[in-house]
């Protein structure tokens, strides 16, 4: 067989590492072509909440790709759509009140920084505001790897070689443990500063090693810019849908955002769709005679309506299948599984946010570049279980339906793993 042409993302095809075929999918287990089967400890990229290949879901789709693939949506609408922005709009807090739809968690964090621009830009030439174009950021963050998403990232490894593209933030501390003034008095300093608007990833930091902080942290820094009028992006593209105990993170700091991102788990993993809600002044800012103030974003595939019917498919199982206690159950397993590792010699930092569980393991290499993840994620590989640590942090994150047993041997695999190092 000749090689393959394709190119794969965040791989590095120099080290001829392994690479699957998988064939299907179901529940918490990948089927490879050539027979052999892997438990997905990371929900396929952090995307599959009820499992692959959900029954529901999958209906959904057939039954709209036999009415209507696809539409412009630039003055055209259709009903998968407006269902699905009403059901949003129900289960989000009461403020965000518009619905923009896209196609990406990184295109998601676009739309939010350009609403964000746009509001400030069309108040000031209205004559209702000052001009501001500052964005705030929190170090270690990741919001994905379109310009502006790397550019209110945290600047390394991920985007280094496009420094040039990347346009100037304001970065405040991680909140760690016991330094958390810090980050207040650096926010308060850079609202003072005219700013536009602070994003942020809501109790967990993903791509920045899994790093997690508290509630009131939340709270305090979303008081923050209210009291400088800043608005408050809420990038809840992995922390949504129920993946830190609650269908939003900004829910146990009882936050409502300005702007909030959804993407990853809103088809339940199934299809590519992401969502920006605003509130309404956010949209009438852009809303005018002027066609010149209108919201210059698209792209070709906005709300494709096949995406969209799996996304309303994905909020009937929230409304009428116990979603919330199958949540519970997973994250009380994930407790018990992280205190057991707890005790090996080689990790540290155990943490845990709802299902997301989180350890560092003690080594000279660390950071996202750390050998310890080629070597655990090949250690997976050949032993039934989908797992990419970030560096020296390893991460589990599976589907809500996975069973005692299956999250009992992901854990005896990564445990195998350490060891097998150590060897």
């Amino acid at each position: 067989m000749t090689p393959s042409p394709v190119w794969h993302p965040f791989t590095q095809h120099g080290l001829g590492e392994d690479i699957p075929l998988i064939a299907r999918g179901q529940g918490a287990v990948l089927h490879g072509a050539d027979g052999r089967t892997w438990i997905d400890a990371i929900s396929s990229w952090w995307v599959t909440t009820h499992g692959h290949a959900h029954p529901r879901i999958m209906a959904a789709i057939r039954e709209q790709s036999e009415k209507l693939d696809q539409i412009i949506f630039a003055g055209w609408t259709h009903e998968p759509a407006e269902t699905l922005a009403r059901g949003l709009i129900q289960i989000t807090p009461e403020p965000l009140t518009r619905v923009f739809f896209s196609d990406s968690g990184s295109t998601a964090v676009e739309v939010a920084l350009k609403m964000a621009l746009g509001f400030w830009h069309n108040r000031e030439k209205g004559g209702h505001g000052e001009q501001r174009h500052k964005i705030i950021v929190m170090e270690h963050s990741y919001h994905g790897d379109t310009i502006g998403a790397m550019s209110v990232g945290a600047r390394g490894v991920f985007n280094r070689p496009y420094a040039p593209l990347l346009f100037d933030v304001t970065a405040i501390p991680f909140p760690a443990a016991g330094a958390e003034q810090a980050t207040f008095d650096a926010l308060d300093a850079a609202c003072r500063d005219h700013a536009a608007a602070f994003i942020v990833e809501p109790l967990v930091l993903g791509a920045g090693g899994m790093l997690m902080y508290s509630a009131d942290v939340l709270a305090e820094m979303a008081a923050i810019c209210a009291a400088h009028d800043v608005l408050f992006i809420a990038d809840e593209v992995m922390t949504g849908w129920g993946r830190t105990g609650t269908m939003l993170a900004c829910e146990q700091a009882g936050v409502i955002p300005d702007i909030l991102c959804l993407s990853k788990g809103l088809t339940g993993g199934s299809m590519p769709l992401a969502v920006t809600l605003a509130r309404e002044e956010i949209f009438m800012a852009h809303w005018s005679d002027d066609r010149a103030d209108c919201f210059f974003h698209s792209s070709s595939y906005t709300a494709n309506p096949i995406a969209c019917a799996a996304a309303n498919a994905n909020l009937a199982i929230w409304r009428e299948e116990p979603v919330q206690a199958r949540i519970d159950a997973l994250a009380a397993l994930q407790t018990e599984q992280l205190a057991a590792m707890a005790s090996h010699p080689l990790v540290a930092g155990t943490r845990q946010c709802g299902t997301i569980a989180a350890f560092d393991i003690v080594a000279d290499s660390q950071g996202y570049l750390s050998s310890w993840s080629v070597h655990l994620a090949g250690f997976g590989k050949a032993h039934g279980v989908l797992i990419r640590p970030l560096g020296n942090t390893v991460y589990v994150m599976p589907p809500y339906c996975t069973t005692p047993d299956q999250l009992q041997t992901i854990y005896a695999v990564v445990r195998e793993g350490l060891e097998a190092a150590g060897r």
